[in-house]
């Protein structure tokens, strides 16, 4: 009786996922989901979770209690079951001359929802575990197109939507992830100067788990009518993240953390942004609420928010930018 009530409340919790009752996913407020973690350790510090986080992203060790221990606890277990179910099909294949692949996790959502402070903490927890597993993280962003090709294209008010991607070099790369290859190239990206680095990568040589994080990593494709295997970059994740808000909420921490970075990194000159910070408050307003509004709004709507019911789970966060509600897809 107590778990059928327990489950009418899950129910009963607001969401704009239509009716929880006919949902492929659990509902849990934040509260509900603190109590998973069970007696998960906390292994990070305030001043840790300080440098982890994003500028403006005022999540603190108390959300890391509330979600982040649950979720590390959940991911642990996917990871020994994906583990263990290696281990039986290599002795029902009989094959000797493999090693297991990296258990791949997939964080997307907006700009400014908090993806990157989420996949750096989990990064943290999961890295600290006892079994001392190898975590790497990679973003998407090195997977952009160079400036001078969007350029070219006439891309460049479109970048971050799927087209500014050079997806050949996404599929290759999380297919060489998961074939167990070593030292696997992926490319380096500056946020200062807001282009891809030429000559500069990350090594990525044979993690445990692998955090693939960003906005578009999710996305479907048109399938060919004749049935030939396209692959989606989704295809290689054993788990998937979707950070979700409402779109006014969004809207205001994109705004917000545009004219914060005016008074910081904008301040550089060698920053690709750095004519902004010499500009009156009200000019730069009205610029972040055009770059909102133009592009970033129309990538929510035309490309990232409709990815969102394929994630296995989905954090939703309320005004405080600390979550409220997590769904996680029924087994």
């Amino acid at each position: 009786m107590i778990q059928v009530q327990r489950d009418k409340e899950r129910a009963d919790i607001p969401d704009d996922f239509g009716n929880a009752n006919y949902s492929p996913y659990r509902f849990f407020s934040a509260e509900e989901w603190s109590h998973f973690r069970a007696d998960t350790p906390l292994t990070l510090t305030a001043d840790e979770v300080h440098r982890l986080r994003s500028l403006n992203d005022p999540v603190d060790l108390d959300e890391v209690r509330r979600i982040y221990l649950s979720l590390s606890r959940l991911l642990s277990a996917h990871v020994e079951s994906s583990q263990m179910l290696f281990e039986q099909r290599k002795r029902f294949l009989t094959l000797s001359d493999v090693s297991k692949t990296p258990f791949v996790i997939g964080i997307a959502g907006s700009v400014a929802v908090g993806k990157s402070t989420t996949a750096r903490i989990l990064g943290e927890l999961l890295s600290r575990w006892p079994s001392s597993p190898k975590v790497d993280l990679v973003t998407t962003d090195g997977f952009l197109h160079p400036n001078a090709v969007l350029q070219r294209e006439k891309l460049m008010d479109r970048k971050g939507f799927p087209e500014s991607y050079d997806t050949g070099a996404l599929l290759r790369f999380l297919s060489a992830i998961k074939a167990g290859q070593p030292n696997v190239k992926a490319p380096a990206y500056s946020h200062l100067t807001y282009d891809v680095l030429p000559n500069e990568s990350q090594t990525i040589d044979r993690p445990d788990i692998l955090i693939f994080e960003g906005i578009n990593v999710l996305q479907s494709r048109n399938l060919p009518a004749d049935g030939k295997i396209v692959p989606m970059v989704s295809d290689f994740f054993d788990f998937s993240i979707y950070i979700h808000a409402e779109e006014a909420l969004i809207h205001s921490w994109y705004v917000e953390r545009f004219m914060r970075l005016r008074e910081t990194a904008f301040k550089n000159p060698e920053s690709y942004f750095h004519r902004y910070a010499t500009i009156t408050e009200t000019e730069a307003l009205a610029i972040a609420e055009g770059l909102w509004k133009n592009i970033n709004l129309k990538n929510l709507r035309q490309n990232i928010l409709p990815t969102r019911p394929r994630a296995d789970l989905i954090l939703q966060k309320g005004e405080n930018h600390l979550v409220e509600t997590v769904a996680l897809r029924k087994l």
